[in-house]
């Protein structure tokens, strides 16, 4: 029986805020930079041309959503793109993604820090040089269960 370790809710709600906080930076932005007459009036002044200069931060709010509207777009696609992500224990490899480590290959775990930092190591030797892959419970839920079948697995 494979068991899964899909991605944690934790990391999804972080994408859904960052978003959300990407988003009404721009709606505000877009409503001093344009919209606020009291607020475009205190940052343009006039030189002694009599030519209307705009202030800093009026041209920050007038040029923000141009960065933090795309920003909010390529968060949105990369939740997309990862939102389904996770890691299998399966009867023969720990799967993650396109990389699939056979049990035979894996040499040691480390999980000293997983009861305190929530994350351990899985030495296994990928062709003729050992790689180290950390795996942590703030990235993935279901981390205990997928630690447990590790240890069960190479012992």
């Amino acid at each position: 029986m494979a068991i899964e370790a899909p991605l944690s809710k934790y990391k999804k709600q972080n994408y859904w805020i960052f978003i959300a906080v990407l988003v009404g930076l721009s709606a505000w932005c877009i409503y001093d930079g344009y919209f606020s007459e009291k607020f475009i009036e205190e940052n343009t002044s006039k030189n002694e041309a009599g030519e209307e200069i705009q202030g800093e931060w009026l041209i920050v709010n007038r040029y923000a959503p141009y960065i933090t509207i795309p920003g909010a777009i390529l968060m949105a696609i990369r939740f997309f793109m990862v939102k389904d992500k996770k890691i299998v224990a399966g009867a023969t490899s720990l799967q993650m993604g396109k990389v699939e480590i056979p049990y035979d290959s894996i040499e040691r775990i480390t999980k000293t820090f997983f009861d305190k930092k929530g994350y351990f190591t899985v030495t296994y030797k990928d062709g003729e040089k050992e790689t180290d892959l950390k795996l942590s419970s703030r990235n993935y839920d279901n981390m205990q269960a997928i630690l447990d079948e590790l240890v069960k697995q190479i012992s």
